[in-house]
C-alpha cells in the first residue's frame, strides 16, 4: 500500500469520525444552547420553564427518591420480620405472614411497569400478526378476506379502543384471586390491538415478494408446506417482518403512554399526568424528565430491535442509522 492510498484512508477515517460523532455532538450542543436560551424567557402558570440544568436536577432526585422508597420497603420487612420472629419466641405454633409493601411506585417503577406492559402486548400482537401474515402472503384468498379488516382497523386510533378493552376486561376478568391486574390487562390488550397491523401487513408483503425460483425449487424437491414456510417464506421475508416489529414496537411504545394517561393505569404515562394534576414548582421539571425518557427508551426500543435483526437474518447489510 503506497504513502498516498495511506493518505486516502485516514481522510476518509477522519472525514466518517466527523459524521458520526462530531456533527451529533454539534447538534446536541446547539440544541442544549437553544433549550437554555428559550427556556430563561418562558413564563408559566407554574413558573419559569426549566432548563437542562434544571430538569437534570429533578432527574437526580427521581433517582434519589427512588433509592428512599426502596430503604423503606427493607426496612418495612425487616420491621415485620422481628415481629414474627417475637411473635413465634412467645406462642411457636402462632401463624406469622408477611405483608406486602404498599409505597407509591417510583419513577424508575413506572419505568419498569410500561416495558414490562409494552412488551407483552408487541409479543402477543407478534404472536398474531406473523403466522396471519403468512398465510394472507401464501394465499391469495385469505388475502381477500383480511384485508378489508385490516383496512378498516388499521386507522382505528388507540384511544376509541381503550375504552372497548376496558369495559370487555372489567366484565370477563372476574376473580378472587387475579393472576394480572385489570389496569395491566387493559393497557397491554390496547397495544396489543395497535401493535398487529403494520408486523401483519410487512409480513404479508414481505412473503408475498418472495423469489419465485425458489418457490419453484421448493416444488421440484416436493417440499411440505411447513417446510417451505419455514426454509423459503420466512428467511426471505424476515427484512420485512422486521420492519413490521420496528413499526409495531414504536407504536405500540405511543400507544401505551397515551392509554396510560387516559385510563390512569400505572407506568409513565400515569406519572406524566400526576405531574401534570400536582402543580409543583418542579412538576414542569419532572414531566420534561420523563419526556426525555419516553423519547431514549423508544430510541433504544428501536436500536435493539434493528441489532436482533442483523443478528438472525441473512441480510447482514442491515445497519444502525
Amino acid at each position: 500500500m503506497t504513502t498516498e492510498t495511506m493518505k486516502i484512508f485516514q481522510w476518509q477515517d477522519y472525514q466518517e469520525a466527523v459524521r458520526s460523532f462530531v456533527l451529533p455532538l454539534v447538534a446536541f450542543v446547539l440544541f442544549l444552547g437553544l433549550w437554555s436560551f428559550s427556556a430563561a424567557r418562558l413564563e408559566t402558570s407554574l413558573g419559569q420553564v426549566p432548563g437542562p440544568v434544571a430538569v437534570w436536577g429533578q432527574a437526580t432526585n427521581l433517582i434519589a427518591e427512588h433509592r428512599e422508597e426502596r430503604q423503606k420497603e427493607v426496612a418495612f420487612f425487616e420491621r415485620q420480620e422481628v415481629r414474627n420472629q417475637e411473635k413465634l419466641a412467645e406462642d411457636p405454633d402462632a401463624k406469622v405472614r408477611i405483608r406486602p409493601y404498599t409505597g407509591k411506585p417510583t419513577f424508575l417503577d413506572q419505568i419498569v411497569t410500561s416495558l414490562l406492559t409494552v412488551f407483552s402486548g408487541f409479543l402477543l400482537a407478534t404472536v398474531i400478526a406473523v403466522p396471519l401474515g403468512v398465510l394472507t402472503g401464501l394465499s391469495a384468498n385469505v388475502y381477500r378476506a383480511i384485508n378489508p379488516i385490516v383496512q378498516i382497523f388499521k386507522p382505528v386510533s388507540p384511544l376509541a379502543w381503550l375504552p372497548l378493552v376496558t369495559i370487555v376486561v372489567s366484565a370477563v376478568y372476574v376473580t378472587d384471586d387475579p393472576l394480572f391486574s385489570k389496569s395491566y390487562l387493559t393497557s397491554a390488550i390496547t397495544v396489543t390491538l395497535c401493535c398487529l397491523w403494520p408486523t401483519l401487513i410487512n409480513t404479508a408483503v414481505g412473503v408475498s415478494s418472495m423469489d419465485r425460483d425458489l418457490v419453484n425449487v421448493g416444488k421440484v424437491l416436493r417440499l411440505g408446506w411447513f417446510t417451505t414456510v419455514w426454509k423459503i417464506a420466512l428467511p426471505s421475508a424476515i427484512p420485512m417482518i422486521f420492519t413490521g416489529l420496528r413499526l409495531s414496537l414504536s407504536i405500540g411504545w405511543m400507544v401505551l403512554i397515551a392509554a396510560e394517561m387516559l385510563a390512569q393505569n400505572p407506568g409513565l404515562g400515569k406519572f406524566v399526568w400526576d405531574e401534570f394534576q400536582n402543580g409543583s414548582s418542579n412538576s414542569l421539571g419532572r414531566i420534561m424528565v420523563a419526556v426525555f425518557t419516553i423519547g431514549f427508551i423508544g430510541f433504544l426500543l428501536d436500536r435493539g430491535m434493528l441489532m436482533l435483526q442483523r443478528r438472525v437474518s441473512w441480510d447482514k447489510d442491515a445497519i444502525l442509522r
